[in-house]
């Protein structure tokens, strides 16, 4: 590759790494060939700046926006530094863009916004057509003092009309709902706004705070500001919620085929996509579609009021059957699944509905209900625009009845039906819910629209399960692994397909050691017994009295967290992530500590997307094989895999297998941050051993790791674990005084 390549101008250091220099050109021959990109790369590759050197260069030579997403608050920070180091070599023009919730002063609800909005422009509108007719009229009175008859006529008919404008304008002013930050968008000057705005890379909070001064709205100016800039950060949300993405795209100023997308954390696409296109309705709302109704005149309410009324008999009944008494005494705070599968091929819901509803026709009266509920959406912006009503009133009919309408739908595998139940201080009452087996149903239609996408993260592999997965670069390749630090191949040579390319570990591998230790399978039928409890207790105790610092343990549950942490006795001090409890104060407590131990679920938010520093954390733990709990939702998930590839075997593997090995791979990652930072990953539990692989069949999960990360795979018997950890931390000189004695 070059030297001179023209990317390298937006590179902000001093060199690349040799690794980063060669993703950086194949991503640029990805992009000039319109391809998707399968990025991963150990902590240390460089990945951000890998990926967007070269898309902000081809963005600029062809016209194109660069669009880069994450899901983890500091990864945003990250870009935002990234973006900052670039601006000074080579200016670019980038927004920070945040949504909504978090940037309006007022505090109002999207609905109620867009209201406020389009009375606002209506009013500001009216303003500059009165602007323009006195304007106006004053020409003419000026052409009348000068004799001009012609001009006398025509400021009559220019003052009947400013009469209308100006009592149209006082009306606005003293009934219509206004937003005064809004109308000071749109009638000052904002120019030394935008001005600032695009002189370097500015927070959602910079906005905010510039904004809330200046008296603007700090969110429509971000909108208005994005059209036309090289680059904007942002959130998963706006590109993965397809309502959103379309307006997204809209403020761009772009057509999709014109951006550029990067997401970073690309594993975490999945369950994103998932959540995006779930959609649930509770209880209450049914009921207040039905009071909605009762104050409604209107020849569809009698329809609307079957098919809601007859859904919510459905929902409670299928609830009620599925609840034993002690489970109805037992349910909390939290939404309880129940089973509501039927025999008869349809959910409980379902059938309780048609069982229950009463009429010509359910589809004929769920069309009026969806046509009614259009009706009165409308009728309530109305009223909230013309100062009728202080807020914007949700229409809950149309909520409703929307649901209602997909659920009756919904008989393919894409989807899952599932009830939910929780209590509060009004009692028992449920939720129904589409859970989202397929994210591709989201995903795919992006990847399809935009130029091409980059996806990156640590631990991506295996590629082809993502492509298949995601909807990626159409049908993915089975990708060959590079060798640590060395330049991967492509992964096939079909050139529709996505590039694939992976780098492992950039760090020195005498500064780490990965051991996977040779104790008991910690399957859910052996983690009650007293035997393997006591010989998982003795080996964290062993790590933790060999660990010189900090020590993070991962487990499957934050039930077997705690569970350990009563177990466990250590001299340093214990810290346990649990429901509650700040998890960014508990991580800030822990990593100030130079002796601490983090109990903590594999399935939190520290396990991935957070930095433990040098001697912030050491040593890193993984007790068992940490699988998702194997509920109804899992299940349907794994069925729906194995249906959409006609493969039984893809459902365990798509579904379970491989999420949980990369998100063990991300607790392992989370130490040995910098090529001075040293430490030790144990894997606890013999399904992660080489020598077991035979034995173990397919319960051995060593096979699922990359080549090359299992190169470095230790194994070794518990009871001598915590001599090669004393061994280990004596070669790196990380005793403060004499080390402890085995």
């Amino acid at each position: 590759m070059s030297e001179t390549a023209s990317y390298l101008r937006y590179f902000p250091y001093e060199e690349p790494y040799d690794h980063q220099r060669d993703a950086m050109g194949r991503i640029h021959d990805a992009l000039a060939d319109e391809r998707d990109v399968l990025f991963e790369g150990a902590c240390g590759t460089g990945k951000t700046l890998a990926s967007l050197v070269p898309a902000l260069e081809y963005a600029e030579t062809e016209n194109k926006t660069v669009v880069i997403s994450t899901n983890v608050h500091q990864q945003t920070r990250q870009f935002i530094e990234e973006a900052r180091a670039i601006t000074r070599n080579e200016q670019i023009r980038t927004v920070v863009f945040k949504g909504k919730g978090s940037m309006c002063h007022i505090d109002v609800g999207y609905e109620e916004c867009q209201a406020l909005r389009d009375t606002t422009r209506e009013l500001a509108d009216k303003e500059e057509d009165l602007a323009e007719l006195e304007a106006r009229q004053e020409e003419l009175l000026d052409a009348a003092r000068d004799g001009n008859d012609q001009a006398s006529e025509a400021r009559s008919a220019v003052m009947d009309e400013l009469e209308t404008v100006e009592e149209s304008v006082e009306t606005l002013r003293d009934e219509g709902n206004i937003c005064e930050r809004y109308h000071a968008n749109l009638t000052e000057d904002t120019d030394e706004f935008y001005a600032w705005l695009t002189g370097d890379v500015r927070t959602p909070e910079e906005v905010y705070d510039y904004a809330e001064r200046a008296g603007f709205c700090g969110y429509e100016l971000l909108k208005k500001g994005m059209e036309g800039v090289d680059l904007v950060i942002c959130n998963y949300h706006h590109l993965l919620d397809p309502m959103i993405r379309e307006q997204f795209f809209r403020w761009l100023g772009r057509d999709p085929e014109d951006v550029i997308t990067v997401f970073d954390e690309a594993h975490n696409i999945e369950e994103a996509a998932r959540d995006h296109a779930t959609r649930q309705l509770a209880e209450p709302t049914l009921d207040s579609a039905l009071t909605e109704l009762e104050d409604v005149d209107d020849y569809r309410v009698d329809a609307a009021e079957r098919v809601i009324s007859a859904y919510l008999t459905g929902l409670t009944e299928s609830y009620d059957a599925a609840l034993s008494l002690g489970e109805k005494q037992s349910v909390g705070d939290e939404w309880h699944d129940l089973e509501i599968d039927n025999e008869a091929g349809r959910d409980d819901v379902t059938l309780g509905f048609l069982e229950a509803y009463e009429g010509p026709g359910f589809r004929q009266d769920l069309e009026a209900a969806l046509n009614l509920g259009s009706t009165l959406d409308r009728r309530y912006q109305e009223q909230y625009k013309d100062g009728e009503t202080t807020t914007r009133k949700e229409c809950r009919v149309l909520q409703a009845a929307g649901f209602i309408d997909e659920w009756v739908d919904s008989t393919d595998e894409t989807t899952y039906p599932v009830v939910s139940v929780r209590r509060d201080d009004a009692g028992l009452y449920g939720r129904a819910e589409l859970f989202a087996c397929l994210p591709r149903s989201v995903t795919e239609p992006l990847f399809e629209s935009v130029h091409a996408a980059v996806l990156m993260s640590a631990t991506l592999r295996p590629f082809d399960v993502l492509g298949d997965v995601l909807g990626v670069g159409g049908v993915a390749q089975r990708a060959t692994d590079s060798s640590s630090g060395r330049s991967p191949r492509d992964s096939s040579d079909d050139e529709d397909g996505p590039v694939t390319m992976a780098y492992g570990e950039q760090f020195p591998e005498s500064r780490r050691r990965t051991y996977a230790v040779d104790t008991p399978a910690l399957f859910a039928s052996a983690r009650d017994d007293p035997e393997v409890q006591e010989t998982i207790t003795e080996t964290l105790e062993d790590v933790i009295q060999f660990t010189p610092g900090n020590t993070l343990v991962f487990f499957p549950s934050y039930g077997e967290a705690e569970r350990y942490y009563d177990r466990v006795a250590t001299d340093g001090r214990p810290y346990l992530d649990r429901a509650g409890v700040s998890a960014q104060e508990l991580k800030q407590e822990f990593t100030s500590d130079d002796d601490g131990v983090l109990f903590t679920s594999l399935w939190g938010t520290l396990a991935e997307g957070v930095s433990y520093d040098d001697d912030q954390a050491r040593s890193v733990v993984v007790v068992g094989v940490p699988y998702p709990h194997l509920d109804d939702r899992m299940a349907a998930v794994e069925r729906a895999y194995a249906t959409a590839f006609d493969d039984d075997d893809a459902g365990w593997e798509y579904a379970v297998e491989v999420p949980t090995i990369r998100k063990t791979r991300q607790a392992l990652g989370r130490v040995v941050r910098s090529p001075d930072d040293f430490g030790v990953r144990v894997l606890l539990d013999e399904r992660y051993t080489q020598s077991k692989t035979r034995e173990l069949g397919q319960y051995s999960v060593f096979g699922s790791f990359p080549k090359e990360e299992r190169t470095e795979h230790i194994d070794i018997a518990s009871q001598k674990l915590k001599y090669a950890m004393l061994n280990f931390y004596a070669d790196m000189d990380a005793w403060d005084g004499p080390p402890p004695q085995p």
